[in-house]
């Protein structure tokens, strides 16, 4: 069995950078909105070089999309969690949209841009396919509860997944008040999505 060497400094060093400017993005996104936030002063939050922020991402957009696919991975698994616990349908699919769509308003318009940068960015960046695949994760625990109780086959559970993931993404982009609680879009997908499971 071959052992893997630990990383060089080199390396190190790179990964050290990488992390610092996450960690200064997350913090200004979080404190200003992504829009209100330019690259340098995330280059001089990470004690870094402008020029070198380019060397790891290629706009704040995708900085945005590094920083929230983190953070959404995370929704992902802990609405599979809830989920699991619950036997009623509709409420199992609406534990895996409620943190969703918790992440998704933690800060709303940080939220909106990454929704807009995942469906119309750069379809060869990284961060935007990793964004992609979450998403597909999210159908796919979608799918997961659908089929549970045997009322729905691979297929069935699948389209109405696809549909599910589709009403939350709109409800989500939805230009409502900055004021709407979680609970609030929450109510809207119930409704639409009651109407798609038949409850």
């Amino acid at each position: 069995m071959a052992v893997t060497p630990p990383p060089g400094r080199r390396e190190r060093n790179k990964q050290q950078k990488l992390e610092r400017i996450v960690d200064a993005a997350s913090a200004l996104f979080a404190e200003r909105g992504a829009d209100e936030v330019t690259t340098q002063q995330i280059a001089e939050r990470a004690d870094i070089g402008s020029g070198t922020l380019f060397l790891y991402v290629r706009s704040k957009g995708e900085l945005l999309m590094l920083v929230q696919n983190a953070a959404y991975a995370r929704a992902v698994e802990r609405g599979v969690r809830r989920a699991a616990a619950i036997e009623d349908e509709l409420d199992a699919v609406l534990a895996v949209v409620r943190e969703v769509v918790a992440c998704n308003r933690t800060q709303v318009e940080n939220g909106r841009t990454y929704l807009r940068e995942m469906v119309f960015g750069d379809p060869e960046e990284p961060n935007r396919r990793e964004a992609l695949r979450i998403a597909g994760e999210t159908e796919s625990a979608i799918a997961a509860v659908l089929r549970r109780g045997g009322r729905a086959d691979d297929a069935t559970a699948s389209a109405r997944a696809r549909i599910a993931s589709a009403v939350m993404l709109v409800a989500m982009a939805a230009p409502r008040s900055p004021e709407a609680t979680v609970d609030d879009v929450v109510g809207d997908i119930r409704a639409q999505l009651a109407t798609l499971l038949g409850d």
